[in-house]
């Protein structure tokens, strides 16, 4: 899949961080709300198929209240006091020497 930052805090898709759950959530807690996020995206998308502005914006805001609950948005979820690179190109954060060492993802061009 795609690789993910030795402290486990992001994962990375075409060179980009984003944010990992957080792994502290019990299993099922973490699959409930998994379950509602993926319910809420299956609701923007028929809210766009249906062209229902009102239930777009209320489906985006399902999705965004499920990622701030697993931890892939809002407040960070470790608490060593370290900065949020979260939608950060990998190679603008410390991450850049990892990323570089990585066999695949990591020798892709810039």
């Amino acid at each position: 899949m795609h690789p993910t930052t030795p402290d486990g805090r992001y994962f990375v898709v075409r060179q980009q961080l984003w944010r990992c759950s957080n792994p502290s959530l019990a299993p099922a807690e973490r699959e409930a709300l998994v379950a509602d996020l993926m319910a809420a995206r299956r609701a923007v998308k028929k809210a766009k198929r249906t062209d229902d502005a009102q239930a777009l914006k209320s489906a985006r805001s399902r999705v965004n209240e499920a990622k701030v609950a697993l931890g892939e948005r809002g407040p960070v979820w470790w608490d060593d006091g370290s900065p949020d690179y979260n939608r950060f190109k990998v190679t603008n954060t410390p991450y850049a020497q990892w990323y570089e060492q990585l066999p695949d993802e990591g020798s892709s061009p810039a």
